[in-house]
This record gives structure tokens, C-alpha cells and sequence, in this order.
């Protein structure tokens, strides 16, 4: 953990390579180590938020270590020809009238495509900020438990708050995955499990994704009374979602009541 913050903290020349293809190499090195650890032939994939642009990339390409695939909070990017998210914010802060937010996400225009790492950023604090349910769980959920946590010093949560930062960078390579080009078609279960308000990353842009998927299993569910962060704002519902829909297809054995 020392030398995870010394690395943080010592900034980008100690952060390494930063792209979305080195984020993917670390998450399979990871999915490595963890099934070496437990001694699983295979691991459930649970992909959260921004971790959800990869989480399909990695189910598809390699079925032969997961059993599964998660995603909530699921992005989808559409090669940044989905604009929902977009035209929902500018209604958002035009109803709030919130002028000065409104110009500024104007300003960027609606091809995101085109923004770069610091529009990209601004852009994702603006739509979080003025959605009431997720800037609340982000306040009371989120950081709480951080700021509460036996695993982090004050030296680790500052070092995360740099890590945040330095990694806005991925925010136009982000923007450029294409889902439907990438891929449709898994070989292993699929699940998009998405708060039903969550203005972030809206739940009708995960379930057009969700639509043209093809699985041995798949289901797309609703977390209700949540914004984004929807697994950590009702983790009851998130774990009986996880209990009576994945675990069911990936063991063949019902959950006993």
C-alpha cells in the first residue's frame, strides 16, 4: 500500500503508461492473481461505472477466465454518438437554472467525440453535481466510507484524489469505444444491473446495449429509488439481484429460501 501512494504521490512520472489497453492488461494480471489466490479455474467479472467501459471488452475476449459478466452503472458510449446523457443534463440545468453550468456544458458541444480530458472531466462533475440522488450518494455513501475506512490514512485518500485526477486523461479514449462495433455476442452469462434514475450513465442507453446482446444467459434489471452508484446506495437489492439472477447461472443450483 506504501509504495501504491509513494507512486501517487509522486505524480504522472510515477504513474506509469495510462491508457485504456494498460488498464485492461492490469485488470487481466489481476484476474490472474486472484484466481491463482483462491484456486478457481474461473471468477465472477463485476464492472462498475467507468470499469464498465472494459468489462465487456474482458468477458468477450476471455470467457475462459470469468464465469460471468456484471456491469452496473454500465457506460455506453456508442463511439460518442449516444447523446442522452448529454440532452438530459442541459434539461437538468436549464430547469435548475443553472446558468453558468448550462453555458459551459453548451460550450463543449454535443459531439463528445470531440472534447478533451479536461472538458471530459468537467463535463462528468457538472452531470453528477446537479443530480440531487447521485451527488447525495456520492456525498453520504461513497466518500463516507472512504473518509470511515480501517484501510486508508489521510495519505491514501489524498493519493486517490490524485490518482482521480491524473486519470481524466482516458476520458477521450473513453469516449471513442464503439460497443456494437466491438461486439455484441458473449459466451458466458450477461448481466447490466443499473440504478433507474441514474442520470450519469442513463439505463435506456445500457438497455439498447443490453438489447442486441447474445448469451447463454443474459438479464438487464432495474435498481429502484437509485442514480448511479446504485449498487452502493442499495446493496441489498444489488446482492439479491446477485443471489437470484447470476448466481443461479453460473452454479445451475436455485437459491435456497
Amino acid at each position: 500500500m506504501d509504495a501504491v501512494e509513494d507512486a501517487v504521490e509522486a505524480g504522472p512520472a510515477g504513474q506509469g503508461e495510462m491508457s485504456l489497453d494498460r488498464l485492461q492488461q492490469d485488470a487481466l494480471e489481476v484476474t490472474e492473481h486472484v484466481r491463482a489466490r483462491l484456486g478457481l479455474p474461473k471468477v465472477l467479472l463485476v464492472a462498475n461505472s467507468f470499469g464498465s467501459l472494459l468489462g465487456p471488452r474482458l468477458a468477450r475476449s476471455h470467457p475462459d477466465l470469468y464465469s460471468a459478466y456484471v456491469g452496473t452503472d454500465q457506460n455506453v458510449m456508442a463511439g460518442g454518438r449516444d447523446s442522452s446523457a448529454y440532452h438530459a443534463l442541459c434539461d437538468r440545468l436549464r430547469k435548475a437554472g443553472k446558468r453558468k453550468e448550462l453555458a459551459a456544458v453548451t460550450a463543449m458541444g454535443l459531439d463528445a467525440t470531440a472534447w478533451n480530458a479536461h472538458q471530459w472531466a468537467e463535463h462528468a462533475k457538472i452531470a453528477v453535481t446537479s443530480d440531487p440522488l447521485t451527488f447525495d450518494t456520492m456525498k453520504t455513501v461513497v466518500v463516507r466510507s472512504l473518509w470511515f475506512s480501517r484501510l486508508h490514512t489521510l495519505r491514501g485518500l489524498r493519493a486517490y484524489m490524485k490518482g482521480m485526477s491524473f486519470s481524466e486523461q482516458l476520458g477521450p479514449q473513453a469516449l471513442a469505444i464503439n460497443e456494437w462495433a466491438e461486439g455484441t455476442a458473449f459466451s458466458l452469462p450477461f448481466f447490466i444491473f443499473q440504478g433507474d434514475s441514474d442520470m450519469f450513465t442513463p439505463p435506456e442507453s445500457a438497455r439498447r446495449f443490453f438489447d442486441d446482446v447474445t448469451a447463454p444467459a443474459e438479464e438487464f434489471a432495474l435498481i429502484r429509488d437509485a442514480g448511479h452508484f446504485a449498487s452502493f446506495r442499495h446493496p441489498d437489492r444489488f446482492l439479491d439481484l446477485m443471489l437470484t439472477k447470476v448466481r443461479p447461472a453460473i452454479t445451475s443450483e436455485p437459491l435456497a429460501r
